[in-house]
């Protein structure tokens, strides 16, 4: 009988693997992801020549995703939106005037569901060791990003006057801050798998 790969996401390390320790520490994290993944959509790196500064709230939903795993990454994320929903300003263009659903069913609301596939399909990918490959990461890193672009074009387009401007809206300003956000990811999680194996040796 086929058995499906299973290999250790880095949240994993830390501490207890089973009983209330186990959910314990689940717990802590989704708390910790949720707060990490508000403060990230507020951070906004200014890019010259480009005039869109780069934004670490992708990076933060893809780099959960594949630390956490599948299954603690979606809790996480869905912790995210359900609090977002309930008018919590954690969305990158989110305010005190423009928050919950309603902000959610905006403009930018395609890439909000995008963010719960990218998130479940890095955690998917780290789960069979595509983390500790700068190549198969910079992949993951790459699908993860058409997963969120995907929803979000295709929605976005409902409030534009044709592609052009939905290209130009929601597609083309992000490129360079996503490959730089890509490269980081890419070298980041396998240099971390190198140290974790050093010290266990």
């Amino acid at each position: 009988m086929a058995t499906t790969t299973r290999t250790p996401v880095l949240t994993d390390l830390l501490g207890a693997r089973e009983g209330a320790a186990l959910r314990l520490r689940q717990a802590v994290l989704v708390v910790l992801g949720v707060a990490a993944l508000a403060i990230a959509a507020k951070i906004k790196v200014p890019m010259w020549p480009s005039p869109v500064p780069i934004t670490l709230g992708t990076f933060a939903v893809l780099t959960i995703g594949a630390a956490y795993g599948a299954r603690l990454g979606l809790v996480t994320i869905l912790a995210y939106m359900a609090i977002g929903a309930l008018g919590f300003d954690v969305f990158a263009n989110s305010s005190a005037e423009n928050s919950g659903l309603a902000y959610m069913l905006g403009g930018t609301g395609g890439y909000l569901l995008g963010f719960v596939l990218a998130t479940g399909f890095l955690g998917f990918a780290a789960r069979r060791g595509w983390d500790r490959s700068v190549v198969k990461m910079a992949l993951a890193m790459l699908v993860g990003n058409a997963l969120i672009y995907v929803p979000g074009l295709l929605w976005l387009h409902q409030f534009t006057t044709g592609w052009a401007q939905t290209l130009q809206w929601g597609f083309t300003p992000y490129l360079i801050g996503d490959a730089i956000k890509l490269a980081l990811a890419a070298l980041l999680f396998p240099a971390i798998w190198k140290l974790v194996g050093k010290a266990r040796g």
